[in-house]
């Protein structure tokens, strides 16, 4: 699920948010969400884990700052149950085909995992980033992952 179309202000907002570092624009986009969708039903919220090397340019992490103000929110609990065991190239520089590819086998759990989980993302383009991240989480025990993203791409 996702609160809004990748288009128009949403285009704006989110560069901003994760190429300009603006921290502040996270509990905005949680309050928006808010307002398009209803809480889930999870016992825990996670996030997509930050690139490292992509991680040194920004000061925080668009998807784990949302994580958190939406577990804040809807008072469930929000923890780390994914590592990212590879690096990648940045998804948006790459041709859809390869993408999938890309993401394989790039994520591992932290640990055991119980539960649902609602899977927290800024931005869905093809579902390859989401897709293996909540493989990950199944493997790992989850019973249930669902995926919430910001903004999703229309094509």
């Amino acid at each position: 699920m996702s609160a809004y179309s990748y288009t128009g202000p949403a285009v704006t907002f989110v560069r901003a948010w994760k190429e300009r570092g603006l921290r502040h624009l996270a509990p905005l986009a949680a309050e928006l969400v808010l307002a398009q969708l209803e809480r889930p039903a999870a016992d825990v919220i996670t996030y997509i884990p930050p690139d490292r090397v992509r991680q040194l340019k920004r000061a925080r992490h668009p998807a784990q700052s949302l994580a958190h103000e939406l577990a804040a929110r809807w008072g469930i609990a929000c923890a780390p149950l994914l590592l990212r065991t590879g690096v990648t190239e940045r998804q948006a520089s790459l041709p859809l085909p390869l993408r999938r590819g890309n993401v394989r086998n790039v994520f591992g759990s932290a640990g055991e995992v119980a539960g649902r989980v609602l899977l927290v993302d800024d931005v869905y383009t093809t579902g390859s980033t989401s897709n293996a991240a909540a493989g990950a989480l199944r493997r790992a025990g989850a019973s249930r992952v669902d995926v919430l993203t910001f903004v999703r791409a229309v094509r």
